[in-house]
């Protein structure tokens, strides 16, 4: 069936879904990272999709369809979209943090990119990564929906991009009314393959691994009123398969696993004790281990933390049918261990731990560039 502005891919129902659309061909840039490779797996596992990978770096063997190296700030997309019935954007730079241009070139300009190389291409859905980091300030006593306004948080770099590519696909759904446009925001995203990778971007290569076992770590700093969810990618995975072949899935969606965290929870769970830290000094000392160059991670990154709000995952519950398989609790878990083990993927953004790479992470300056291998050039 083809619809005006796109084209959509329906060659017949899975007989255990209704609804379900089935033998796409889908496109997805990001595909060797924490989400694209957790989303391949899971559309992979379906046995009926043909999967086009678009990254810099190349994925492990058999996982995808078809492979193209690519840039999405610069190179040519037709090849890579081409006959593509849906498109999936999980492509992201958050670092190197000190080079913001650099950042908004990936993430702004480029999402820019996919979405118009996605229209040319005739693609008939259009699934976009969001973030709860797009929300405005907002409540830590209750959960919001979808409607909350998409103003992000000021300070935040990662935020103030996630709101703008919200315009962007607002934009998109009035000149493409024939393109389902799909936007999920999810919570913050968790499993053991990713933890090297999020060791490197967030906590940089002082972090001490050992400690951060269960049992290891004695005192937990207590953030005043930071509280936050997560979910594992596993799960996030399984939301974007339904929003992608869903064919009634359209708009925003949050997507958070149970229960809400703060540190006394985690710290229960990992058997250490909380020590309690004013937002303000907090804030401070993050701010000064930045300047010192001591992690990558911008203090605006703990203002996001605190300011956005919690988000109720109702919607994508109700209209897709979705449900974690893990808790909160187990996805940080996952984590935490996965530091701690040095634990990795097999992608090169996914790399696992080892002196030489934390070396490597120290030589290249902290924050000033992404980890591991060099942007590629077009």
């Amino acid at each position: 069936m083809t619809i005006p502005g796109g084209r959509w891919c329906q060659t017949g129902f899975d007989g255990g879904s209704a609804g379900i659309l089935a033998a796409m061909r889908i496109a997805i840039t990001g595909a060797t990272g924490n989400v694209g490779t957790a989303l391949a797996r899971a559309l992979a596992a379906d046995g009926r999709h043909e999967l086009v990978g678009i990254a810099r770096r190349p994925p492990p063997p058999g996982l995808l369809s078809n492979f193209v190296a690519a840039d999405v700030a610069r190179d040519d997309l037709r090849e890579a979209f081409a006959g593509a019935d849906a498109v999936v954007h999980l492509a992201w730079e958050i670092q190197p943090s000190r080079r913001r241009g650099r950042l908004a070139e990936t993430n702004v300009r480029g999402t820019a990119r996919v979405i118009q190389a996605a229209a040319d291409a005739g693609a008939g859905c259009f699934v976009a990564a969001s973030s709860i980091g797009t929300y405005a300030p907002g409540p830590k006593d209750r959960a919001v929906d979808e409607s909350w306004p998409t103003s992000g948080i000021a300070t935040s770099t990662y935020s103030v991009h996630k709101a703008m590519i919200e315009r962007q696909l607002d934009e998109a759904e009035e000149r493409y009314p024939g393109i389902r446009i799909v936007r999920l925001r999810p919570a913050l995203i968790f499993q053991r393959s990713a933890a090297t990778e999020q060791r490197r971007l967030f906590g940089g290569p002082f972090i001490p691994g050992a400690l951060l076992r269960s049992g290891r770590l004695p005192i937990l700093p207590d953030v005043e009123g930071l509280r936050f969810q997560a979910v594992h990618a596993a799960d996030v995975a399984d939301a974007y398969r339904r929003a992608i072949t869903h064919p009634q899935a359209r708009g925003a969606y949050n997507v958070a696993a149970d229960p809400v965290l703060d540190l006394p929870l985690i710290a229960g769970a990992r058997h250490a004790r909380t020590a309690r830290i004013p937002r303000g000094l907090a804030r401070r000392a993050f701010a000064a281990a930045y300047a010192a160059h001591l992690h990558p991670s911008e203090p605006s990154w703990l203002d996001l933390a605190l300011e956005t709000p919690l988000i109720d995952a109702s919607r994508i519950r109700r209209e897709l049918a979705w449900e974690p398989r893990h808790s909160a609790l187990e996805a940080i878990a996952e984590l935490l261990d996965g530091i701690a083990d040095g634990a990795g993927g097999t992608t090169p953004p996914l790399a696992g731990d080892s002196v030489g790479r934390r070396l490597r992470e120290v030589y290249g300056g902290i924050g000033t560039r992404s980890p591991g291998v060099p942007r590629r050039a077009s």
